[in-house]
């Protein structure tokens, strides 16, 4: 299964990586805020996820890493 990694301390919402997410499994974390104040985004169903980089390109906090299953 692939893996997408958000560092939820230096998200901050832009939702960037939702928007453009082809498969929709980037989500906002809605029951907690990160120190900045932002509800973060958290990858889920990522048996959905083709690892395509999208969300990791688009962040502008460079806050998501991808580990395409081989």
């Amino acid at each position: 299964m692939n893996k997408v990694t958000v560092n939820e301390e230096i998200c901050k919402e832009c939702e960037y990586c939702m928007t453009f997410c082809p498969k929709k499994t980037i989500l906002r974390k809605k029951d907690t805020l990160n120190k900045k104040g932002y509800y973060s985004a958290v990858a889920e169903n990522l048996e959905d996820c083709i690892a395509c980089g999208i969300c990791a390109t688009v962040c502008p906090e460079a806050a998501i890493t991808i580990e395409k299953d081989i």
